[in-house]
């Protein structure tokens, strides 16, 4: 069936049931996991209030901050896993649009499912922001469980 499952997650409370349900299936299958986080690239909005703030470069640490957050994410995933007896790496995107640095990182790590949670927007939010589920299940050549 499949043999290495890419868990993508933000951190957030959603998202741990898709990091979850991607382990408990991962373990039944006796297959390893790769976490995927993906931080997008810096906004001048982000950087105008941080240097507004007084951070002398702001580049830098949203780069920083972004970075710890991640490491901080995936740490949880992978102690979860080893929890369960079930092997598990970890990727940082960085720089990238979510949707786009999560089909990459299934391709890059030769994965053949992605599960991921969706967000569950509607009307104007979903309009607006988008969803990252929907974007991965439709531009993936992998197929994508969705948890919600």
């Amino acid at each position: 069936m499949y043999q290495r499952i890419l868990i993508a997650t933000d951190g957030s409370e959603l998202s741990g049931k898709a990091v979850d349900y991607g382990i408990a299936l991962a373990k039944r299958l006796d297959v390893p996991v790769t976490a995927v986080t993906v931080t997008e690239s810096w906004s001048v909005l982000e950087l105008g209030r941080m240097a507004r703030q007084g951070n002398q470069n702001p580049i830098t640490q949203f780069e920083e901050m972004a970075t710890a957050a991640a490491t901080n994410i995936l740490e949880k995933v992978k102690q979860t896993a080893n929890s369960q007896g079930v092997t598990c790496d970890v990727v940082h995107v960085q720089d990238q649009h979510p949707a786009e640095g999560i089909i990459a990182a299934a391709k890059d790590k030769g994965c053949d499912l992605i599960v991921m949670a969706s967000h569950g927007r509607r009307g104007i939010d979903r309009v607006l922001l988008g969803s990252q589920a929907n974007e991965v299940l439709t531009h993936s050549k992998v197929p994508a469980l969705i948890v919600r």
